[in-house]
């Protein structure tokens, strides 16, 4: 198998087998992942099989999710389950803007810069966005869905292409901002025209939010979720803290290792899922706000916050908003957005990470160039 480095592909290979849907696929296991779901995740599961660990997968947000619960009899364990991955299910349709729904019909009147209903739940994720987009200065940002678009990293049907350069001057020179959207009441305006909103960068991390909320209402206290890479962990795998790999940017496998305590979440923005390359240069779908091109200069950026409300959200925002921020920038950025466990990995796979980060974090062999910063 060749390394990601070496796939010109715009996310990674599908075991064989799998097919790609919406609705959720539903799986009983018994034990660890299988060596494919290894390599699929950003961030791997790494606890051994033991009894009682109920698991069940799903493919939504357009990767593999997986839901672990220890401790609980299975019937109640796969009920759970299957609540949170309907729960994903609802979220995927509700922030796809490329299909008919809520989204899409607030961007046709956001381009129309006429004021559009909201239902109350869009409105809160809108604030949310908003919050995150300004803490990162601007560097996390669901007001570029046009430049997104460009790219046609999301279309599923469509092939990455490099735009038209005049096009992505004219996008950026609109200055697209989540302060442009106001959200009053039930309802949102825009005064720019070529604002539109796309959640990616905050959808997984958001879904990980509502899985805490749903398996602390079932009075759950063991559990770890994942999408895609992005995790949370409830509780313990038993007598211990749960345990994850952060995947290797550049070869199959883990950089390194940490053990999660009770409801910290944990994500990682990388450009090595959705990418394709031309003349030797890698383009990934982590687009710069400033630039309307993707980032450059890094590999990964992986954040890990502690427990608390909305601390998936932050979590997926504020590795895009490191991510976007280089290798220069990034650590002023994790900064502001209130982040002191963070580790980015530049573009000649050499690592820099914050001091507590350094102190939980287990590097794999052969180890990287490591620079540790407050």
């Amino acid at each position: 198998m060749r390394s990601p480095a070496e796939r010109p592909t715009t996310e990674r290979p599908r075991p064989a087998g799998e097919t790609k849907r919406l609705k959720p696929t539903l799986k009983s296991l018994r034990c660890v992942l299988t060596p494919w779901l290894a390599l699929f995740f950003p961030i791997t599961f790494l606890a051994a099989c033991s009894e009682p660990l109920y698991k069940q997968q799903g493919h939504v947000f357009g990767t593999l999710a997986e839901v672990s619960i220890y401790g609980v009899e299975d019937s109640k364990a796969k009920d759970a389950a299957d609540e949170i991955l309907r729960e994903f299910e609802r979220l995927q349709q509700l922030l796809n803007g490329r299909k008919p729904g809520e989204l899409s019909s607030l961007n046709a009147a956001l381009a129309r810069q006429g004021p559009a209903k909201l239902s109350p739940e869009m409105a809160g994720i809108i604030r949310e966005t908003s919050a995150l987009s300004e803490k990162s200065g601007g560097r996390f940002n669901p007001a570029i869905g046009k430049l997104i678009a460009l790219w046609h990293f999301n279309a599923g049907e469509s092939t990455p292409a490099i735009p038209a350069a005049g096009t992505i001057a004219a996008l950026v020179k609109t200055s697209l901002r989540m302060a442009d959207i106001t959200v009053s009441g039930d309802s949102v305006s825009s005064n720019n025209p070529a604002a539109q909103l796309d959640f990616d960068g905050y959808t997984k991390g958001h879904a990980l939010d509502r899985a805490r909320a749903l398996l602390k209402a079932r009075g759950i206290r063991n559990a770890l979720v994942n999408i895609g890479g992005n995790i949370l962990a409830l509780g313990e795998h038993g007598t211990r803290p749960w345990k994850v790999g952060i995947q290797h940017p550049r070869r199959e496998g883990p950089i390194a290792t940490i053990e999660l305590y009770d409801g910290e979440t944990i994500a990682t923005a990388g450009d090595y899922q959705r990418y394709f390359e031309r003349d030797g240069k890698r383009y990934c779908d982590v687009i710069d706000p400033a630039t309307g091109y993707p980032a450059q200069g890094v590999e990964a950026a992986t954040v890990l916050t502690k427990p608390g409300e909305q601390m998936g959200a932050l979590a997926e925002a504020a590795s895009r908003a490191l991510f976007v921020s280089g290798a220069t920038g990034w650590r002023a950025t994790a900064k502001r957005m209130g982040v002191d466990m963070a580790m980015l990995v530049d573009e000649k796979g050499e690592v820099t990470i914050t001091a507590p980060l350094a102190r939980r974090i287990e590097f794999k062999l052969p180890k990287p160039v490591i620079r540790e910063v407050p």
